[in-house]
This record gives C-alpha cells, sequence and structure tokens, in this order.
C-alpha cells in the first residue's frame, strides 16, 4: 500500500505511523520522530497510516416493516490500531469501501423488523447493532470503530405529510379539550359570580329597606313628640307627599330624555294612601277571629237582645264587629 521510500532516514509524523520493509517484505512499525533505515541491507519506508480519527458518511435507503421506504445517513468514526497497523496497511485496499458494504448489510437486515415509529424511537439501537457488527469484522483488519450515529431518518415526503397532519389533528382534538374545560370553567365562575351579586344585592335592598323603615320609624315619633296634636297618619301622609315630590324632581333632573305623565295632584297622593291603608286593613281582616274572641262576642249579642240562632246564621256579622266603623260600612254596601 503506496510506494517504498528508501532513504538514509525519514520523519514520521504525530498522530502517525510508519511502515518499514526489507527487500519487500514486512520487517517492523516506525514510530513518530526520525527514523534511520539502511538500504544496503534492503531497508525502505514502505508507507505511513494515520492513527486520527476518520469520519465516513453513508446514505442507506431502505424499507421499514410498515413498508414506508427511509433513508438513513449513519456517520461512522474509525481510527487505524497502532499494534495493528500492519494489518491495516497489507490487508485492505479500501478500507472506506469495505465499511460501507458492511453497514448497508447490517442495517438493510434490521430496519425492516421495525415499524416507523419504533425505528424513530430506537434508532440507537441500530446504530449500537451496526457498531458491534462492524467491530467483530474489522477489528480483524487492523481498525477500531469508535461510533457510530444514525444522523437523520428521513422518510417519503407523502409520509412526512401524513405523520405532520396525524399529529396537527391530535393536537387539534387535545386543544379542543382543554378549550372545552376552560369555557366551562368560565361559566361555571360567571354563575358563581351572578349568583353572589344577587345575594349581595338582596342583601343591600333588605339593609336598605331596613334602614328607610327604620328612618321612617323614628322620624315619625320624632315629629308626633316635637308636634302636639298630630297622630301618626298625618305624619305618614306629610312624609308621602314629600317623596312623591322628591321622586318627580329626581324625574326631572334625569340624564336621559324621557317624559313620563302621571297624577301629581295632592288628591292622588292622598288617593294612594288610603288605598295603602286600606290594603292593610283587608288583610288584618283576611285573618280567622280566635273561638274565645267569636264567644266573648256571642255573649255581648246575647245581652243586646241577639239569640243565637240569628247570630249563627251569618258569621260574617262577628267578623264585622271588631271592624272600624269606615270598612264595616264599606262592606254593608258591597254585601
Amino acid at each position: 500500500m503506496g510506494n517504498a521510500y528508501c532513504v538514509l532516514c525519514g520523519c514520521v509524523d504525530q498522530a502517525s505511523v510508519g511502515v518499514v520493509e526489507r527487500w519487500g517484505r514486512f520487517d517492523r512499525l516506525a514510530q513518530p520522530g526520525l527514523q534511520f533505515f539502511n538500504p544496503f541491507a534492503g531497508e525502505c519506508l514502505a508507507g505511513i497510516l494515520s492513527t486520527r480519527i476518520n469520519s465516513l458518511d453513508v446514505k442507506i435507503e431502505t424499507k421499514t416493516k410498515d413498508n414506508v421506504f427511509v433513508q438513513m445517513h449513519c456517520s461512522i468514526q474509525y481510527r487505524v490500531i497502532k499494534e495493528n497497523a500492519d494489518d491495516a496497511f497489507y490487508e485492505l485496499q479500501n478500507p472506506q469501501e469495505q465499511i460501507q458494504s458492511y453497514v448497508f448489510d447490517v442495517v438493510r437486515a434490521h430496519v425492516p423488523r421495525m415499524t416507523l415509529d419504533e425505528l424513530f424511537e430506537q434508532k440507537g439501537d441500530v446504530a449500537q447493532t451496526v457498531l458491534v457488527e462492524l467491530e467483530k469484522v474489522m477489528g480483524a483488519y487492523g481498525y477500531n470503530i469508535e461510533h457510530i450515529l444514525m444522523v437523520d431518518i428521513i422518510p417519503d415526503p407523502s409520509v412526512r405529510k401524513a405523520m405532520n397532519e396525524i399529529n396537527a389533528a391530535q393536537r387539534m382534538q387535545l386543544a379542543s379539550v382543554y378549550k372545552g374545560e376552560a369555557e366551562k370553567i368560565l361559566q361555571v365562575k360567571k354563575a358563581e359570580a351572578e349568583a353572589e351579586a344577587k345575594y349581595l344585592g338582596g342583601v343591600g335592598v333588605a339593609r336598605q329597606r331596613q334602614a328607610i323603615t327604620d328612618g321612617l320609624r323614628e322620624n315619625i315619633l320624632n315629629f308626633s313628640h316635637k308636634v302636639e296634636g298630630t297622630s301618626a297618619k298625618e305624619v305618614m301622609d306629610l312624609i308621602m307627599i314629600t317623596q312623591y315630590f322628591d321622586t318627580i324632581k329626581d324625574l326631572g333632573n334625569g340624564s336621559k330624555n324621557t317624559t313620563i305623565f302621571i297624577p301629581h295632584g295632592p288628591g292622588h297622593v292622598r288617593d294612594i294612601g288610603e288605598q295603602i291603608r286600606n290594603g292593610m286593613m283587608e288583610a288584618s281582616s283576611a285573618q280567622p277571629i280566635p273561638s274565645s274572641k267569636k264567644l266573648n262576642m256571642v255573649k255581648v249579642g246575647e245581652k243586646k237582645g241577639f239569640t243565637r240562632a240569628k247570630l249563627g246564621k251569618n258569621m260574617t256579622n262577628l267578623k264585622d264587629v271588631s271592624l272600624p266603623k269606615a270598612v264595616r260600612a264599606r262592606n254593608k254596601c258591597n254585601a
């Protein structure tokens, strides 16, 4: 391998090893540095081998178990073994082609037993298998396989497009699930917020009405104590008239240009007050009269000359006895 150099001396570079022959036969290995040769004894420098790590890139096209054609890019890193440099020098004429042939053989025997997904997941196992097989073979020729890297696995373009579509569909499905969960949480939180707002609004309205009731009661008591001769009814009528005019004022000062026609005379306010009082009286009259009270009313009627039979014909008369005169008169007219 190479030409022989029949000179008196030679220099072998660092990370290299020289092969010395005598009369055309291997004699010894020359280490890096200055070397002397005896040409009269037939010694000569046959060649020099580098012991640096070399890299060989191999492209392999093969088929997987699920009938998908893929192209694999392998990077094989190898070097010459110093102690066996004579084997590397004499045994192989072209070590790169020999390594490439073994890689083709191992990969094409191992990959067809795997699916495409398994190939992507277990490409390290494929590289380890190629490394073990190459070390067995190339070690006998003075070469050591340092590393084998599966740089890339390239399937057919149509297969890559289909795989991307499958991945995109799965991610869209997952995104839809997360989006639905987010909308569900949003609706639940919104409903909880509305319920809490309504509850707090109800509490506020109740407190407002309680405050209004307490204020009215306090005003009526204060007015009745300070102005002699006034009744609670008169004070209540005055307060209702005041609120009535305050309401008209608020409507007039409103920002929106809305016109509302309502009765605004003092007589209508008095009618409203009478309606409220009559409603309260009717509610109180609708309550059933206790039996003890009925018995007392019957006794009173007997003293006035009425018989039990006459009183029992119309029990409404017993109810009317305890009602105010105005209500009894209205009930009599309705009857």
